[in-house]
This record gives structure tokens, C-alpha cells and sequence, in this order.
């Protein structure tokens, strides 16, 4: 009775709303507990190796955070396992508070030497699925409480290729930055692509591609996307 009652008590920090199923017995509450301290005592260890120690940072076992003094990471931030979060440039990750990094995930300010000037910034309260491929090169904002299913991946850059002549890769990039707005709840297998601004409390439909703005409040769905509905 005691574990269940402290159990809701310290979920409530996360989400006020929490109320805990009476089918929950104390045997899985306290495997979990034990799974949540480990990975708080994983995540401070973590960043004391790395020199700049993070008293609420809860990391699961396979997790990598690449150029960790680069990171602005908020209070707890549940990272799962297997997951790679990298930021060449200084500050040029922020994550805010109570958000989880579910497995397997990629988060990638840039990956390009020569050129380092994106950024993702994610709000408080976001869940993020499993396998999720997120970049930054053009700029990512990602709004408060926004919930997204798996496989969701962010392109915020586009590959020039109008010279014939050319390699492709070696013709450089164009980019205008991503923009999703607070509190917008985002299916599993959503693409969104650069210049797309989303705005608050949207819904996207499971396996939409993204490109263009969207205003606030509307259901958005298909390849290419566009409005289904306004609410």
C-alpha cells in the first residue's frame, strides 16, 4: 500500500494527472523502481565521466550523448537504450523538462564539419517514440508536449541537384528549418520535411510526409499531406 502510495506520489512530479491502476502489484512497482534507479545512477555516472555532473539525467544501458558539454538537458530526461544523441556546436541541443527518448533513436544537430549552424531545440513535457531519426542541420523546434509514435524522422534540409553537370553531393544544400508547434499529437511513421511549420495542438495522421505551414488546431494526413479537418 506504502510503495503504491509514494509510487503516484512521484509520478505526479511528471504528469499531475497520474493516477495508478489498482491491477499494478507491488512486485512490478518495485522491479521498476529498480529499473529507474539504475538508470538515474547510469546517468549521473554518465555525465560525471563526461565532466559535468547531471543529478536528474535517467539513462538506459547502450545510450551514447556525443559532445556532452554541449548539451543543454532539462530536469528529468528519461533517455532509453541504444539511443545516439549528438551536438557538435555549443548549446546547440536544448531538451527541456520531464521528456523521454524512447530506444533507438537518433538526434543529430549536424553531422558536417564544415558546417555547423543548426540546432534542435525540444520543449518541456515531449515523448518521443521508438526509432526516431531527428535532424538539425536547418533548425528543429519541436513545442511543448508533443507526442510522437514511432519511426519519426525530421529533414530540416534539402540536397541541391539542379547541375547536371555535377555530383549531387557535391552541390551543396538548401535549408529553411522546422517548426512544430506545443501540444500536437504526431502518429507513428511521420516524415516531416524542411520548411514545414506545424502549428499548436495539431494532429498528423500515422505515415504522413510533411512540407508546407499548417495553422494551429487541425488534423493533418496523407502523402503529401494536407488538412483533413479543422477543430
Amino acid at each position: 500500500m506504502q510503495i503504491s502510495f509514494w509510487f503516484e506520489k512521484l509520478m505526479r512530479l511528471r504528469n499531475p494527472q497520474f493516477a495508478l491502476s489498482e491491477n499494478i502489484t507491488n512486485y512490478t512497482l518495485i522491479l521498476f523502481i529498480v529499473h529507474l534507479i539504475s538508470c538515474k545512477i547510469r546517468g549521473i555516472f554518465y555525465s560525471l565521466v563526461k565532466g559535468r555532473v547531471n543529478m536528474s539525467l535517467f539513462l538506459e544501458g547502450g545510450v551514447s550523448l556525443l559532445y556532452f558539454r554541449n548539451m543543454k538537458l532539462g530536469k528529468m530526461l528519461l533517455v532509453e537504450k541504444g539511443t545516439i544523441v549528438s551536438a557538435l556546436r555549443p548549446n546547440s541541443l536544448c531538451i527541456g523538462n520531464n521528456v523521454k527518448i524512447s530506444a533507438y533513436s537518433t538526434i543529430h544537430v549536424s553531422k558536417n564539419f564544415q558546417d555547423i549552424t543548426g540546432f534542435i531545440h525540444i520543449g518541456d513535457g515531449v515523448g518521443i517514440g521508438e526509432f526516431a531519426n531527428l535532424g538539425g542541420a536547418g533548425g528543429l523546434e519541436i513545442g511543448d508536449n508533443c507526442i510522437v509514435g514511432a519511426y519519426f524522422s525530421c529533414h530540416p534540409e534539402n540536397h541541391n541537384f539542379e547541375d547536371k553537370d555535377c555530383l549531387i553531393k557535391y552541390q551543396g544544400v538548401s535549408r529553411k528549418g522546422i517548426v512544430i508547434g506545443s501540444n500536437c499529437w504526431i502518429g507513428a511513421k511521420v516524415t516531416i520535411l524542411d520548411g514545414a511549420k506545424i502549428g499548436n495542438s495539431c494532429v498528423i495522421a500515422a505515415g504522413a510526409v510533411v512540407k508546407g505551414e499548417f495553422p494551429d488546431h487541425c488534423v493533418i494526413g496523407g502523402i503529401p499531406a494536407k488538412i483533413l479537418r479543422k477543430y
